[in-house]
């Protein structure tokens, strides 16, 4: 009874990993289609002639290289505002003791109700007033703000669950409340800063309607803005557009398989120990 319970659970499990990949194998699939293929009926289609053309006009065509500096450029400072933000925030909620200490935690909190594109059209007013709009702080400044209270909450919680006699140490010994931070505390909460990592890069990789709002200059442009380049009035590309994508999802597939394991410890030991 036991062998047949385990079989069945490893087949429920199969069948949950097979949805979950089928989107990724069907992007797959059709970016090596051609245009006459994308209106077959199949859910997946072999194509007769695997259409490399495909890949290279995404990388020429869809200004895929400078767009991908974009992207990275605007992600990686978005990711180390956020580390230094929300890491310092964290330290300030669970070691210090200052007046009103819950309740600007609860601010903080409430951040993480806010959908990002909640702020679009104010965010808009403002950064076309002070003239951010057409510039990466545009992007960055609310990626930053967006990403923060989620990320504060995981360290914090993470954070408590670390014993204050090292960091007692650290100061008998001289060390300064920077140092203290960013030298004893942050190497242990390192599967939490890795979790907030991947967690602020594919918010940020993937993030297409404040990008299209608040950019128009092509040379600023990010990743997504690949996709409408094939995308025109009466026709599309389609295969090309599905070959922006495939190129687009490999870095946060990457990053995401290499960090798994941290990330997994980083979600459970916040929450069990906050």
């Amino acid at each position: 009874m036991q062998k047949k319970t385990k079989i069945a659970l490893w087949l429920f499990f199969l069948v949950v990993a097979a949805l979950q990949l089928f989107p990724l194998i069907w992007m797959i699939d059709f970016s090596f289609a051609s245009s006459t293929e994308f209106y077959s009926s199949n859910i997946l289609t072999w194509p007769e002639t695997f259409q490399w053309q495909n890949y290279v006009n995404a990388w020429v065509d869809g200004k895929f290289l400078r767009y991908f500096f974009n992207s990275a450029l605007v992600t990686s400072t978005t990711i180390v505002l956020t580390i230094l933000l929300s890491l310092t925030l964290a330290y300030a909620f669970t070691r210090m003791t200052w007046k009103l200490r819950s309740f600007f935690f609860a601010i903080i909190l409430l951040g993480i109700m806010i959908p990002i594109h909640a702020t679009l059209l104010p965010n808009f007013a403002i950064f076309k007033e002070i003239g951010l709009t057409d510039s990466y702080l545009g992007l960055i400044l609310p990626y930053t703000a967006v990403s923060v209270p989620l990320a504060t909450f995981i360290l914090t919680g993470f954070m408590r669950s670390i014993p204050r006699a090292m960091e007692e140490s650290a100061v008998m010994d001289g060390c300064s409340i920077y140092r203290t931070v960013f030298q004893i505390i942050a190497p242990l909460t390192k599967p939490a800063l890795v979790t907030v990592i991947v967690m602020t890069f594919l918010n940020c990789w993937n993030e297409f309607i404040m990008a299209s709002t608040f950019l128009s200059k092509d040379a600023l442009k990010t990743l997504p803005f690949s996709v409408m380049n094939f995308a025109g009035q009466y026709s599309s590309d389609y295969g090309s557009q599905f070959a922006v994508m495939v190129l687009t999802s490999i870095p946060a597939i990457i990053i995401y398989a290499i960090f798994n394991e941290q990330i997994t410890k980083g979600v459970t030991a916040g929450a069990v120990k906050g």
